[in-house]
């Protein structure tokens, strides 16, 4: 499996850094993942959704840490580059893997799903 595009919409919010779609071996795409500034650096939070009960779910994300660290290292490069050729600032740190936001930290503003997977509970 292979990063064949990474698209990056920067936002100007104070934790959302950006939204991004990316294209997998040119024919399946992820899109609705956001960059999100904690308080450890930059991190990479996969599409989710909010389910009734308020708790969020991943949509997609990757079974392993090394796919993760793959998909995050080429997401975030991506967007010190656009971030830099627009005339912004590149240089906030990325979050080192394993190391979780709190919950309560970003998730109030709906930023936040589950860092590392679904819950595995249906809807």
């Amino acid at each position: 499996m292979e990063i064949t595009q990474i698209r990056v919409f920067p936002v100007e919010e104070e934790k959302l850094k950006a939204f991004v779609s990316v294209i997998f071996d040119d024919c399946f795409v992820v899109s609705d993942i956001k960059i999100i500034q904690g308080t450890s650096g930059l991190f990479v939070s996969m599409p989710s959704k909010k389910r009734k009960n308020g708790t969020f779910r991943d949509i997609a994300h990757p079974l392993n840490n090394e796919t993760r660290r793959m998909i995050e290292e080429q997401i975030i490069e991506k967007y010190r580059e656009v971030v830099s050729e627009s005339g912004g600032d590149p240089s906030a740190p990325m979050r080192q893997l394993g190391e979780q936001e709190t919950q309560g930290d970003i998730d109030r503003e709906g930023l936040l799903g589950p860092p590392y997977g679904g819950s595995g509970d249906a809807d």
